[in-house]
């Protein structure tokens, strides 16, 4: 039945921000896709949103993740794609009505990378050393450990990010492992952070699918693509950030792993300067994992995340 109605669809065109890490998640779909469905003409078009022109400020600044995407679901919307690929790290918590998730592929490494051309680690980085990023999730999570560090601001895509490195602005950046693997640029990690000792961002690692809700027939061809087992870990990721409003303003972090029926999520919120954390952790069955999501989230808030989180 699948088949029969996957063939309906002869084409579909796939819309993708244009930096190389972008456009490697869109070809790697449209692989996917192809391996599946071998008759489809499958086209990928590139589109420069506001977060990739604007890089002089920091993306809690300038309004968030949205702006990694509103280009993409225009182009949904006016008909010039079918689906757009994004990573589930940089979509926001609520998708408006038109639009509808319809895959989450399998996770790459969910970690940060530690990155740098003198020092093995961030323990081994001496007092006002500089550590490049602008996510307040990584900010937070090393100040409280290495209060002594200066966090720089670092924008632009990935190969940008590492050309600052090589020039100098910073003894060190934090990336997402998984940009850098997909990019075949593992070589320059120089070590992974423990994710204990930097909670990854939700949906850090894995790709999700976008498309419009009313177009059924291609939400049917894209099933195939979903990790059952990803997708969970995801919305369960997702549920805790939804519940205490979570965006590139709030420094917060939640990572979910299965193993066997057996699903673990850990997550925190802290203040910018990393003074006062929350941290939880919960455990359940993989099934439960929406409830697991909640809980984790009603425990955090039982032990005062909500009223950090308003004072910031």
């Amino acid at each position: 039945m699948l088949k029969f109605q996957a063939r309906m669809i002869k084409k579909i065109t796939i819309a993708s921000r244009e930096s190389p890490l972008a456009m490697w998640q869109a070809e790697h779909i449209k692989t996917q896709l192809n391996n599946l469905y071998p008759y489809l003409s499958i086209y990928i078009k590139g589109f420069k949103t506001q977060g990739d022109i604007i890089l002089d400020q920091s993306l809690a600044t300038i309004g968030g993740k949205g702006l990694f995407i509103k280009e993409l679901e225009q182009a949904l919307l006016k008909k010039e794609a079918d689906l757009a690929v994004h990573s589930m790290k940089d979509l926001p918590m609520d998708i408006y009505e038109d639009f509808q998730l319809s895959a989450i592929t399998a996770r790459e490494d969910p970690r940060d990378a530690f990155i740098s051309l003198k020092y093995k680690s961030l323990d081994d980085m001496p007092d006002g050393a500089i550590v490049g990023t602008s996510s307040l999730r990584r900010q937070s999570q090393i100040k409280a450990k290495y209060p002594s560090l200066i966090i720089e601001p670092l924008r632009g895509n990935l190969q940008t990010r590492l050309s600052k490195l090589k020039n100098g602005q910073y003894g060190a950046i934090i990336l997402a492992a998984a940009g850098l693997i997909r990019l075949d640029l593992q070589d320059q990690i120089t070590m992974y952070i423990d994710k204990n000792v930097s909670i990854p961002a939700v949906g850090q690692g894995a790709l999700g699918i976008e498309i419009l809700s009313s177009n059924t027939e291609l939400d049917l061809l894209l099933k195939p693509l979903n990790d059952d087992d990803t997708s969970r870990c995801v919305l369960a990721e997702r549920m805790v950030s939804r519940s205490l409003a979570g965006s590139c303003t709030v420094p917060l972090g939640a990572h979910a792993f299965i193993n066997k029926n057996a699903m673990v999520i850990n997550g925190f919120v802290a203040s910018p300067n990393g003074e006062k954390i929350i941290h939880a952790e919960m455990k359940g069955v993989k099934a439960d994992f929406y409830k697991l999501g909640e809980s984790l989230s009603q425990l955090l808030i039982d032990q005062g995340a909500k009223t950090l989180l308003s004072s910031l």
